[in-house]
């Protein structure tokens, strides 16, 4: 190793300058005698007992603390590194089915039902690309933390992830997300570009008392429809292995296809937006302690009797389905809607002589003030506290013919206790809406946890009772409600749940009963459900070792409805990876294999372009043939490599060798061929 004489020299009379004004002679002579040696050793060969020591960085230098905890929340979680799951890194979680594109219209093969009170617009099918006050990730830090990552496919397609975080202080923190998502997709009108941000920060006084919590996110989702291939055998031609060739029910001719992925231009989809402003406030009564660390520092501590908390948020919302009817080139309309799809399917008609697109909106506005009160009472267990609480909610909906204003007036309370050894966890939470538009509504959750040992993991039980209005699409007022008649009738849901989880295995049943459940019966007509839906699901995961660095990771998912019901579910869905894993020399980390997964024959949903909205049809039986991928990921201290292909069980011989076998998603919904996927993810610690 080279060694610089010019830098030991400066840092010499750096440590002499500034050293010696704070020792004793005796102290000054021997670091002088120190540096005269060092010096000498370096002009004459040092010999073996006294040469100088090159000290090599220490990899700990580049080490953090850092963990998370959700809103309302009293977890701690930590970033998860894990390598054998691709999903971790993609955008769209592996129990979801998607319309053949990342960014499309998706629904979870595991039915779950909506499971709030009180207002809801009703606009769902787009949920898992967006930021949520719930998914927010509130850090503590101990140096500043970045995570970029970058995904590329085919056709294309970019994910682009920036995560920051750093604690501005020990006591405050500030973070940032960012997430894009951009896929031309590869049939026609199948394009999507997805932008959200989100800004959080939490903040604790320095004697403990005073807490705030801050959260600024939007999202806004834009995805052409297409409504479906118009004939499923078209698939078979060889004329059509590029599959923009193919017609669509939206969306025009082939000329519109393209795969730019900087034009973000929808001119047959929809357009989704919604921004959040969220601001909370606490302050404790209580106790407080301390502990002297040192002769100038002091740890304050603070066990609170009682809190008084506040709770702000702003939101705004935007849903609009457009679809251009014409484009005016010297007086000539070049490309025209289809109105007889509209027609047949909508029973609407609409003409180039009505304007130049055919458009449904609704935005909404929601002011929500938050008081509550928290009472401790066990001291040094903040964990065991009653809540009691009111909420006020100011509600203003605009819609194609007029706007109006409403309210809701809600009380809420929570008794939570989290025993101190960490035993049980029992949770008992109500909320009821006691005036204004969703008067009436409310919910019931009890939760009771018992761990076991580390052996045996958790055991858990639950039940939920919510009484709820329809979503706001189902009333007359919203655009997208083509003058349906429903009842509306509330919906009422019944869930009891069980769960098992450990290190070996998480084994989880479920049983869900639902009366007057609110629907889409076709593509624009509403209904409500007047018997009872009763569904059972059992779900587990399990990881076997097969050898020593093979592993198979084991996802299994059953479920059955009673009766003929308007829910259509895979009786099985079941995900199997098999992957060859371990560490390798020092830093290398490395998971590579098979990822299959595969769902049962079924009926299902249908999706209406126009409403938003996955809808029962009775018609058609979706048989797919198994997902088969394969993936290779690693990981180099903070650098993670990702590489995967995807759908090759879509391989087909029949007219010469290519990857036009394809699944589908949903009826005339075909999913993509042969995808290749690769990207990194880098984190820096600043």
């Amino acid at each position: 190793m080279r060694i610089n004489f010019k830098s030991v020299i400066i840092k010499a009379t750096i440590l002499v300058i500034f050293i010696m004004p704070l020792v004793t002679k005796g102290q000054a002579d021997k670091i002088l005698d120190r540096i005269k040696g060092t010096a000498g050793n370096l002009g004459q060969g040092a010999k073996s007992g006294d040469s100088l020591k090159i000290h090599h960085r220490d990899d700990l230098a580049d080490s953090i603390n850092i963990f998370y905890r959700y809103p309302d929340s009293l977890k701690i979680n930590r970033l998860d590194s894990s390598l054998n799951d691709f999903n971790k890194f993609y955008s769209v979680p592996a129990h979801y089915i998607t319309l053949g594109n990342n960014g499309a219209a998706a629904y979870p093969v595991l039915f779950t039902p909506l499971l709030n009170p009180g207002w809801d617009p009703g606009f769902h099918e787009y949920d898992v690309y967006k930021y949520t006050l719930e998914g927010t990730k509130f850090f503590k830090t101990t140096k500043p933390y970045t995570q970029i990552t970058y995904l590329l496919a085919s056709g294309k397609e970019q994910l682009i992830k920036v995560l920051h975080t750093q604690n501005i202080k020990p006591n405050w923190n500030f973070g940032l997300e960012y997430r894009l998502i951009s896929a031309p997709g590869l049939f026609r009108t199948q394009n999507t570009n997805h932008n959200n941000y989100r800004l959080f920060s939490n903040y604790q006084g320095k004697r403990k008392r005073y807490a705030a919590y801050f959260v600024l996110l939007g999202n806004t989702i834009a995805a052409s429809e297409n409504g479906g291939i118009q004939n499923d055998t078209l698939l078979a031609n060889p004329n059509n292995s590029a599959r923009f060739t193919i017609p669509t029910n939206l969306g025009g001719d082939a000329s519109t296809f393209g795969t730019n992925v900087f034009s973000t231009k929808v001119t047959t989809g929809n357009t989704y937006k919604n921004f959040t402003f969220f601001f909370r406030q606490s302050y404790d009564l209580g106790k407080k302690d301390s502990i002297q660390i040192n002769d100038s520092t002091k740890e304050y501590l603070f066990y609170p009797k009682l809190r008084f908390q506040h709770t702000l948020s702003y939101n705004s919302y935007s849903f609009q389905f457009q679809d251009t009817i014409g484009i005016a080139q010297g007086g000539i309309l070049s490309a025209q809607a289809d109105s007889g799809i509209y027609k047949n399917l909508y029973d609407t008609s609409i003409s180039a002589l009505t304007g130049l697109s055919f458009l449904l909106k609704d935005s909404w506005k929601v002011l929500v003030n938050d008081f509550s009160i928290r009472q401790f009472p066990e001291t040094k267990n903040p964990a065991q506290f009653i809540d009691a609480g009111i909420r006020i909610e100011n509600l203003t909906g605009s819609f194609s013919t007029q706007q109006k204003s409403f309210y809701n007036v809600v009380l809420h309370g929570e008794y939570r206790n989290k025993t101190r050894n960490k035993k049980w966890d029992a949770i008992a939470q109500g909320e009821l809406y006691t005036a204004g538009l969703n008067s009436g509504d409310y919910k019931v959750y009890a939760s009771l946890t018992r761990f076991l040992n580390t052996r045996f993991g958790d055991i858990q039980v639950l039940f939920e009772n919510v009484n709820r209005t329809p979503s706001f699409i189902y009333n007359d007022l919203s655009s997208f409600n083509f003058k349906n008649n429903l009842s509306n009738k509330k919906e009422n849901i019944t869930v009891l749940s069980a769960q098992a989880e450990n290190p070996r295995f998480n084994l989880w049943a479920r049983n869900i009963s639902m009366t007057n459940y609110s629907y889409f019966r076709n593509f624009y007509q509403t209904a409500q459900f007047g018997g009872l839906i009763n569904i059972t699901q059992v779900q587990g995961q399990k990881t076997f070792r097969i050898r020593k660095r093979i592993n198979l990771y084991s996802d299994v998912i059953v479920q059955q409805t009673t009766g003929t019901t308007p829910v259509h579910v895979p009786l099985l869905y079941t995900r199997q990876r098999l992957a060859f894993e371990g560490n390798f020399y020092k830093n290398l980390y490395l998971s590579t294999g098979l990822d299959i997964t595969y769902y049962t024959p079924y009926k299902a949903n249908t999706f209406s372009p126009v409403m938003g909205q996955f809808v029962p049809q009775d018609s058609i039986t979706i048989k797919n043939s198994p997902d088969v991928n394969i993936f290779l990921n690693f990981r180099i201290k903070s650098f993670t490599g990702i590489v995967r292909l995807e759908n090759l069980n879509t391989v087909n011989f029949s007219n010469g060798f290519g990857f036009t076998n394809n699944n589908f998603a949903a009826p005339h919904y075909p999913t993509p061929g042969l995808i290749f996927r690769f990207g990194v993810q880098w984190g820096f610690v600043n």
